[in-house]
């Protein structure tokens, strides 16, 4: 299957997940066209000043690839800056949050694993 950008989804959550201004998901293909344990394939965009707040991923674990921009992750109480070509693993349990911190656009990949 090939999907053009113009056909992927996208929508804008405001206060994601308790986080700080509006992040825009871009849904590269849905859950349902996967015939894997997946439930999130998209690219994530953050501008500067906002986030997306702490939560956890039990049974299931969610992997950022940083494309562009910088972030600050708490990845389960250790906070870090990541840039481009930097990954995060979050699962099992754990927790993470991320904020754009810098001046431009934080872009990243979030693939979201299940455990069964």
């Amino acid at each position: 299957m090939i999907r053009e950008a113009t056909d992927m989804a996208r929508e804008i959550r405001e206060r994601m997940r308790d986080g700080k201004g509006s992040v825009e998901i871009t849904h590269i293909f849905k859950q349902e066209e996967l015939k894997g344990k997946a439930r999130l394939v998209a690219r994530i965009t953050i501008p500067p000043g906002a986030s997306i707040g702490f939560h956890e991923h039990d049974k299931e674990e969610e992997i950022y690839y940083i494309i562009s921009g910088k972030g600050l992750v708490n990845d389960n109480g250790t906070t870090r800056t990541v840039g481009p070509g930097d990954a995060i693993l979050t699962g099992g349990g754990a927790g993470h949050a991320i904020e754009n911190a810098g001046d431009d656009p934080l872009e990243m990949m979030a693939v979201i694993l299940l455990f069964a």
